[in-house]
């Protein structure tokens, strides 16, 4: 074993709760203007922008290949040259004034200014929080010594590279490969096989570590890879899944990787 291939969102960055305190953060604005609890507007406009996400996205099923989530598409720019990231360009202005308006009108507050006002401000506000976990530079500063280290994350390839720039952790990996980049998403087969084609190496010289266990443990074994579920929230593991090894955080799998050899068996 001598390459390392990490997952991104809430395995080495925070994902779901930098996502969470943009919109409460956003949510302020209508505590202010209207008296509107932060937090119930936040499950509302979540809402909104799923059922507008699902229902009327002109390039649903490629969202879904790739893995772009409708919070994220509050924010990205879908960059690129292929049809279907021009057309949620096309789409994306309307999309987020309305996942906004209509997360208001559940309030009975009609104020389409207002809503467009907080379409323009969830952005900013997401991209000042581009953090890793405390455990991940000192983890990937031990280990990049002894191992190759490669990056393996779904998603728009414009948004993901601009959370791997934000946080400042590119430089740590050998390869890097976003599931926008092929037009498949894990657990899909192609994913593993394209990251081991671009470091010339076989699927038993290399370990996966990620959060999901669909996605990432399971989309690794299938291949032949070694997985290494990282369960960071302590989740209750389910019985159709079963990784090679779990750990808290990156912290652990050092001490595990070092003290415990804890690969000597796989």
């Amino acid at each position: 074993m001598r390459t390392l291939i990490f997952d991104l969102d809430d395995t080495l960055v925070v994902e779901k709760a930098s996502a969470a305190a943009a919109f409460v953060e956003t949510c302020q604005l209508a505590a202010s203007r209207y008296g509107l609890d932060p937090e119930t507007l936040h499950q509302s406009v979540r809402q909104a922008c799923r059922d507008l996400w699902h229902y009327e996205s002109p390039a649903r099923t490629y969202a879904v290949d790739v893995g772009i989530s409708s919070w994220e598409a509050l924010w990205s720019r879908f960059d690129g040259d292929n049809e279907h990231l021009a057309a949620f360009r096309d789409w994306a202005p309307y999309y987020r004034q309305q996942s906004w308006r209509n997360a208001l009108l559940r309030h009975d507050i009609d104020d389409e200014d207002f809503a467009s006002e907080l379409a323009h401000t969830f952005p900013r506000r997401r991209r000042l929080r581009h953090e890793v976990y405390p455990d991940v530079r000192p983890a990937l500063d031990e280990l990049r010594r002894s191992y190759r280290l490669a990056l393996l994350t779904n998603g728009a390839s414009d948004l993901q590279r601009e959370k791997i720039d934000g946080a400042g952790i590119g430089s740590y990996f050998e390869a890097t490969l976003v599931a926008g980049d092929i037009g498949v998403a894990k657990p899909h087969a192609r994913m593993f096989t394209t990251i081991l084609e671009q470091l010339d190496t076989k699927p038993n010289e290399a370990v996966m570590l990620g959060d999901s266990l669909r996605k990432d443990v399971a989309g690794a074994q299938e291949v032949g890879l070694k997985a290494v579920w990282v369960n960071r929230e302590a989740a209750a593991p389910r019985d159709r899944f079963t990784p090679d090894l779990e750990v808290e955080n990156l912290q652990e799998f050092q001490i595990k990787l070092v003290a415990d050899r804890c690969f000597d068996a796989l």
